[in-house]
């Protein structure tokens, strides 16, 4: 006869392990982000300055954005490292393009992406710690000629379950936001008066004038040489008198309204002190002479003024203009200084002196001086 044992806890025991190894192998593992997919929030500014052109890549680490925290709980957690979705640049860009409102007939705008990063530390009962970061630069212009307007940092700090990897692209969205109304409230607070985002210049002019007359003489008709303004030492010289009249100017710049408003002080001038005249030579015909080796300096001065005001200005490069606009009229003055003396023979010739005489006083009148 065979006899069939039935031990009942045994069978429970056996019972037990499986129902373990059965837990253990369907336990719910968090999936890892390979890539963090940014999702579309419609933002609630709507620049009235600005929109974005491009977001370009100034990264100083090309590797990936993030390093995550995995594993079950209960379980020894594991880091691993992600990346945005598409790649950091492209990702930020599709999201400001998706998201922010694009009128390009306000100033266009261009963004640096220098730093995204987001890092996660394991804590005890399945917990994890986040920090996200962002840095990034802004531009007024062109790519290839862009002006730097300012910089923007921005974190985030998270705490989650091991199994909610959604606070990962909350948190960086909330910082790239943040960034953007930033950039938004920035933008409105300096449009106006940031000389780097004037729109346009305008410029005036006025001609300097000492209150109190000392060494140099300012070019005004009311007021020409006399004998008495030759307060220099005579040199050894074949010539019987020289003067040394120079140009200069000064500039100044505000800006109101988004409009850089330049204004240009002609400071057309001879020093005294660098005059000279032999006691013989006090003639009134070279006293003449001399006089209109300062009204050449008039002419290099209001020809100055006029090329400078039928210019295109333009707000980002208006100083290199002014400066080369300048230096091309100091030298026409220059030359026109030398064919004077040369054809004049330094008045000796008195037919062309009064030639010149007539020329000089046909283009001071040309150029409205008075």
């Amino acid at each position: 006869m065979i006899k069939t044992v039935f031990n009942s806890r045994g069978c429970c025991i056996i019972l037990s392990s499986v129902i373990a190894l059965v837990f253990s192998a369907f336990q719910i593992v968090p999936p890892r982000l390979d890539s963090i997919a940014l999702t579309n929030e419609q933002l609630a500014i709507k620049p009235k300055e600005f929109y974005i052109a491009n977001v370009i890549d100034e990264l100083k680490n090309h590797g990936p954005v993030a390093v995550l925290i995995t594993g079950a709980k209960g379980r020894q957690q594991q880091a691993y490292t992600a990346d945005l979705k598409g790649g950091t640049v492209f990702a930020v860009r599709q999201f400001i393009a998706n998201n922010l409102p694009r009128n390009i007939a306000l100033r266009p705008i261009i963004i640096g992406l220098e730093k995204i990063s987001i890092k996660e530390t394991a804590l005890a009962n399945s917990r994890v710690d986040g920090h996200v970061e962002t840095v990034f630069s802004f531009y007024s212009g062109n790519e290839e000629d862009k002006v730097h307007l300012g910089d923007y940092s921005g974190t985030a700090d998270y705490n989650r379950d091991i199994t909610q990897t959604q606070y990962i692209e909350s948190a960086l969205r909330k910082v790239l936001v943040n960034g953007l109304v930033y950039l938004n409230t920035w933008m409105d607070r300096q449009a106006a008066t940031n000389i780097k985002l004037a729109k346009k210049v305008e410029v005036s002019f006025s001609d300097y004038a000492d209150k109190t007359e000392g060494d140099s003489i300012y070019y005004s008709v009311k007021r020409p040489l006399t004998w008495a303004d030759f307060s220099g030492k005579v040199p050894t010289s074949k010539y019987s008198a020289e003067v040394f009249p120079t140009l200069g100017y000064e500039q100044s710049a505000e800006v109101a309204d988004g409009v850089i408003r330049l204004h240009i002080t002609l400071k057309a001038a001879l020093p005294k002190s660098a005059a000279w005249v032999k006691n013989e030579s006090r003639s009134p015909y070279t006293l003449n002479h001399e006089q209109r080796h300062f009204d050449i300096v008039k002419i290099g001065a209001e020809r100055f003024r006029r090329k400078l005001t039928n210019s295109m200005l333009l707000p980002d490069n208006y100083e290199g203009t002014v400066n080369v606009t300048y230096l091309d009229a100091y030298r026409e003055m220059t030359d026109l200084q030398k064919q004077y003396d040369t054809e004049t023979n330094h008045g000796l010739n008195t037919a062309e002196q009064e030639r010149w005489n007539v020329k000089i006083d046909r283009e001071l009148k040309e150029l409205k001086v008075k």
